[in-house]
C-alpha cells in the first residue's frame, strides 16, 4: 500500500513527526501517575487534543521517575492513519487491503494484476529480519535486578488496587512454534503489578494470549511471554486490528511501514521483540498459579469484577538507554480505545462488503463503547434481506459478535445521524414484525446488563423499507424537495440573511 508519510521506524521518530504538527505537549511540571495523569488526559482527549509527553511523571510510591510517561498518542482518528502511514481519507482503502489479504481473489485480465502488485509487494514486506543486536536490549535486568517498580505504571481511578501496564503488546506462541516469526500473535492486554518479578494477565477466553495459553497448560507447561510496552506506531495499532488470523500482527506492521520488520531474539524466553522497541518484559505465564485481578475502571464505564487470572513471572527486563513508557486509560467513552474503534470503524466497511456487497455503510458508534451498537446502511433488493445482514453480522468478525443491538436501514438514510436513523426506525419498522431477538449467545463478559456471564442477547430492528411480502400495505414515497429548487436556495441562501442551517433535512 503507497504512504502518505515518513517510515516511522521507532516511536520517537513519530514523536517528532506530531512535535512538527503541534500535536504533541510536553509536559514538565511533576505530576502524579495516580489519577492525575488519568485526569489531564481525560480532558485533553475530550477536546481532540494533542499527545502527552509526562517529563517529571511520580510514580506510585511518590518517588520521581527518571522514564517519560507518553499518553493520548492516539487520541484522534488522524493521529491512528497518522500512525499507519495514511491520511485519514484513506483509512478505507487500507480496508480493502485487509479484506484482499482475509481472502484474496485471482486477478481477471492484466489490467487487474498489475493493480495486484502492491499487494504482492506488501506480502512480500512481511518477512521479518533478525537483528543479533536491538537498541532495545541496550539495557539489561535479570535476577535481583528485576523491578517492575521502576516503571511509571498509571493507577488510573480511585480504589484500584495496585499499578496498571495499560497499554503492553503481549507476544505469545503455540508450544510447537519454535520462534515468535510464524504463528505468534500480538496482543494488549492489561496487567496488574504484584511485586518486582510477578504480574497478572488478564485476556478474555477467546483472544490469542488465551489460546495458545490453554494450549501449553494442557502440556502441563509454563507459557513464555513477551510484553512490548513502547514500539513504533505501525507495531501498536497492527496488535488491535482485525486481522485474519493466518497473518501476525508483527508481519502486518511490516506492510503498514511498506518494509521488513526488525526483531531480535528474546534474552530468556524462545520469542521474538521489535528491534526498536522501547521496554520488553520477558517471562513465564504459570499453567497453575493465578492470582484475583482488579477492580479497575473499563471501557464500560464501570469497574470489573474481581477474578482470578494467570500470574506471570519477569525473568528479564530490556529497555533502550532511554525509554518511553507508553501508558492510557480506559473509561466510559470517549477514551483512547474508543478513539481507535472510530478509525477502525472505517477498516471494517471493505471487510464487511466482501461478504455482503448490498452493504453501503457499517457504523458502530463509539458512545456504545464502540461495538455494543451496530448500524448498517443496504442497497435492498429482496424480502429478509436485512435479517439476513444482521445473522451474518453477528457471526462474522470477532467484533460483531458483542453487538447487542443492531439496526438495518436503507441506503438513503446517514447512518452517522441518529437524528435520521430515529426517523427511519420509527417510521419503518413496526415491532411485530421487524424485530430479531436471540438469547443465549456470547456477550461481553463485563457487560454487568446480561443475564449470566458473558452470555446474553440480541436484538435487531429492521428499519428498512418494506416489499412484498413483508407487507401488504402500498409503501408510501419518502419527501423529498426538487433538486433544482435546492440549488437555487443554496445560491441566494447567504444573499436572503437567513440564519441556521443551509441544509435541513425534508
Amino acid at each position: 500500500m503507497q504512504r502518505d508519510l515518513p517510515r516511522f521506524r521507532e516511536l520517537s521518530d513519530f514523536l517528532h513527526f506530531l512535535e512538527g504538527k503541534g500535536q504533541l505537549r510536553r509536559i514538565r511540571d511533576e505530576v502524579s501517575v495516580v489519577h492525575e495523569i488519568t485526569e489531564i488526559h481525560r480532558r485533553m482527549l475530550a477536546g481532540h487534543g494533542p499527545a502527552l509527553l509526562f517529563e517529571r511523571p511520580i510514580k506510585a510510591d511518590g518517588t520521581p521517575s527518571g522514564m517519560p510517561l507518553l499518553t493520548n498518542l492516539f487520541g484522534t482518528v488522524e493521529r491512528i492513519a497518522w500512525g499507519m502511514g495514511i491520511v485519514p481519507d484513506r483509512l478505507e482503502e487500507l480496508g480493502t487491503l485487509m479484506a484482499d489479504l482475509r481472502a484474496p481473489r485471482p486477478p481477471h485480465g492484466l489490467r487487474e494484476a498489475w493493480d495486484k502488485l502492491p499487494l504482492a509487494r506488501a506480502a512480500l514486506a512481511t518477512r521479518p529480519r533478525t537483528r543479533a543486536a536491538a537498541p532495545v536490549q541496550d539495557c539489561v535486568a535479570m535476577g535481583d535486578d528485576i523491578d517492575l517498580g521502576r516503571l511509571p505504571a498509571q493507577i488510573c481511578w480511585p480504589g484500584e488496587p495496585a499499578p496498571l501496564f495499560t497499554w503492553p503488546l503481549v507476544i505469545t506462541a503455540p508450544p510447537d512454534s519454535p520462534t515468535a516469526d510464524q504463528e505468534e500473535n500480538v496482543g494488549v492486554y492489561r496487567m496488574q503489578v504484584l511485586g518486582r518479578d510477578r504480574a497478572i494477565i488478564r485476556w478474555l477466553a477467546h483472544r490469542g494470549g488465551a489460546r495458545h495459553h490453554q494450549q501449553w497448560k494442557a502440556l502441563g507447561r509454563d507459557m513464555p511471554v513477551a510484553i512490548v510496552i513502547g514500539a513504533d506506531p505501525a507495531t501498536i495499532l497492527a496488535a488491535v486490528l482485525p486481522l485474519p488470523e493466518t497473518i501476525s500482527e508483527l508481519r502486518f506492521a511490516g506492510i503498514l511501514r511498506g518494509e521488513r520488520p526488525d526483531l531480535t531474539p528474546c534474552l530468556t524466553v524462545p520469542l521474538a521483540v521489535p528491534a526498536h522497541a522501547e521496554i520488553v518484559i520477558e517471562g513465564f505465564v504459570s499453567a497453575t498459579e493465578t492470582a484475583p485481578e482488579g477492580p479497575y475502571g473499563d471501557h464500560t464505564g464501570y469497574y470489573n469484577s474481581v477474578e482470578p487470572f494467570p500470574v506471570l513471572r519477569v525473568t528479564a527486563v530490556t529497555s533502550r538507554r532511554q525509554p518511553i513508557y507508553l501508558s492510557t486509560f480506559t473509561g466510559r467513552p470517549p477514551d483512547e480505545p474508543s478513539r481507535i474503534g472510530e478509525a477502525m470503524n472505517r477498516l471494517f466497511v471493505p471487510l464487511i462488503r466482501q461478504q455482503f456487497p448490498e452493504v453501503v455503510d457499517c457504523h458502530l458508534p463509539p458512545e456504545a463503547c464502540s461495538y455494543r451498537i451496530a448500524i448498517a446502511s443496504i442497497k435492498k433488493r429482496y424480502p429478509g434481506q436485512a435479517r439476513r445482514l444482521m445473522l451474518g453480522l453477528w457471526s462474522m468478525l470477532p467484533q460483531f459478535s458483542y453487538t447487542k443491538l443492531l439496526i438495518v436501514v436503507d441506503d438513503d438514510i446517514d447512518i452517522r445521524d441518529w437524528r435520521a436513523v430515529m426517523w427511519a426506525v420509527s417510521t419503518r419498522s413496526d415491532s411485530s414484525r421487524d424485530l430479531v431477538t436471540l438469547t443465549d449467545t456470547p456477550i461481553d463478559y463485563l457487560d454487568f446488563a446480561s443475564p449470566k456471564s458473558g452470555l446474553g442477547g440480541k436484538l435487531g430492528i429492521d428499519a428498512t423499507s418494506k416489499i412484498a411480502p413483508e407487507t401488504e400495505r402500498l409503501w408510501g414515497e419518502p419527501l423529498a424537495m426538487d433538486p433544482t429548487v435546492i440549488g437555487r436556495i443554496d445560491a441566494m441562501w447567504s444573499r436572503l440573511g437567513l440564519t441556521g442551517s443551509a441544509r435541513e433535512p425534508a
